[in-house]
């Protein structure tokens, strides 16, 4: 009786053509010669453009401070929550520009930019963002007014008289 190895059944395998994957391959990080990560998030109708790269934890939106830009503390919290679910909050400096929308269209942009900048500057970050719901774009948009209506749905007010 023969004791089959651990080397013998690699062999066997790579004669008869099966291709080993690679364990826990994580794609290249996708920094430009700046040594920024950049990436773009949308929601609603707000485009952001997001460049990260490791500092003191800056947040620039629109060549304003965060808080700044956004008044509101709920909206600033938005915008870090990636960080936040990373725990990489004070590590990146953080430069952006959105248009379109309003401020919380505009939060939500940013947002979804910051993760996937993390994701291209860290691509281990990928499964903490992606369970935090962070890499998935908010598809949801305002419905179109229709014709012989109020609004998207609303109709006028109804009279017998």
């Amino acid at each position: 009786m023969s004791t089959t190895t651990l080397e013998d059944l690699k062999d066997v395998a790579t004669e008869a053509g099966v291709v080993e994957a690679e364990e826990n391959a994580l794609p290249e990080p996708k920094i430009d010669e700046l040594g920024r990560a950049y990436a773009s998030g949308k929601r609603k109708t707000a485009v952001s453009r997001v460049w990260i790269k490791p500092g003191s934890g800056k947040i620039i939106v629109n060549k304003k401070d965060h808080t700044e830009y956004f008044g509101r503390a709920v909206l600033q919290m938005i915008i870090k929550q990636p960080l936040v679910a990373a725990e990489r909050n004070g590590q990146y400096d953080i430069y952006c520009t959105v248009t379109g929308s309003g401020p919380s269209g505009q939060a939500g942009a940013v947002r979804h930019g910051i993760a996937r900048a993390l994701t291209y500057f860290e691509p281990e970050l990928r499964g903490v963002l992606k369970k935090g719901g962070f890499l998935t774009r908010d598809s949801r948009v305002v419905e179109r007014k229709k014709y012989g209506r109020k609004k998207a749905r609303r109709s006028f007010q109804f009279s017998k008289r």
